[in-house]
């Protein structure tokens, strides 16, 4: 009865392109696929999930949609993704926050934002790199600017050009960037510089309602056709990122430097990271 009252339903309206079968076989596919390696499933699984559960921002700011999932369809995936290490105190469990928790911590929503936020319209390419480092789904999900979808596109180029060059602990230059962003501007003042072109949402209600009817194409998912973002908008915002990218870390690296000779006690991680919740992207 408490796992009931904490999820809701699919109501007969939406039913049709709700159903939890072709989710629970997607994530018995992503268990098999990934049985060496549950960390990579989440690139795999991110776009797939997207796909399959098609559904506005609205729609998805709804916790009680992701819990039904968690807790009712496939803990077990939960539990396989989320589950911590074994040790002498006993066997390792998954933290409450992957069954039912914000948006950027819940297993299948974080999924979910992250395939929604990252994807280039049609294409899920850029999602499949901002899963490739953990801290984008942890970090840079809660920023106010990602909403903005050239600042996003611009992070995922930053992104992946540090992974293609083999940097060391690539998550904390995510953290680190991610916070630069942050602090340097907002919303607005970034769709001042690369001004974005509001997706098309005729296409988009075409592609949840097409839904019903099409099976997604595991080799090569497809998102709504609802318009690419311009590349001359993520253009013009890729200098500035890089710069921040550069200076960002070595900030933070001196700063540490710096507190531990004086105190000998090594400098807390900078934050600097705004919050954003579900209900901001409706």
């Amino acid at each position: 009865m408490a796992l009931t009252r904490a999820c809701i339903a699919y109501d007969d309206r939406t039913a049709e392109r709700r159903r939890t079968a072709p989710v629970r076989e997607l994530l018995d596919e992503a268990m098999r696929r990934f049985a060496d390696d549950r960390y990579a499933a989440d690139g795999w699984l991110a776009p797939r999930l997207h796909a399959t559960l098609r559904m506005t921002r609205a729609e998805a700011a709804d916790s009680r949609l992701w819990n039904h999932l968690a807790m009712i369809v496939a803990p077990d995936y939960v539990v396989w993704r989320h589950k911590g290490a074994d040790n002498a105190e006993g066997p390792g469990i998954a933290a409450a926050a992957r069954f039912s928790g914000p948006h950027y911590t819940q297993t299948f929503s974080r999924l979910w934002w992250a395939a929604e936020l990252f994807r280039d319209g049609d294409d899920y390419r850029p999602v499949a790199t901002a899963c490739r480092v953990q801290d984008v789904l942890n970090t840079t999900m809660r920023l106010d600017v990602i909403d903005h979808r050239p600042t996003a596109q611009a992070l995922i180029r930053v992104i992946g050009g540090l992974l293609d060059a083999g940097v060391a602990r690539p998550g904390d230059h995510v953290n680190a960037l991610s916070s630069a962003v942050n602090a340097a501007g907002s919303t607005l003042m970034y769709d001042v510089l690369a001004r974005d072109v509001p997706p098309d949402m005729d296409e988009l209600h075409d592609w949840i309602e097409a839904g019903a009817d099409e099976a997604v194409d595991w080799d090569r998912p497809e998102g709504p056709r609802d318009g690419r973002v311009d590349g001359a908008a993520v253009d013009a915002l890729l200098p500035l990122f890089e710069k921040l990218r550069a200076e960002a870390p070595l900030r933070r690296r001196r700063t540490a430097e710096a507190e531990q000779a004086e105190t000998s006690v090594p400098a807390p991680r900078a934050s600097g990271v705004t919050l954003a919740k579900p209900s901001d992207f409706v």
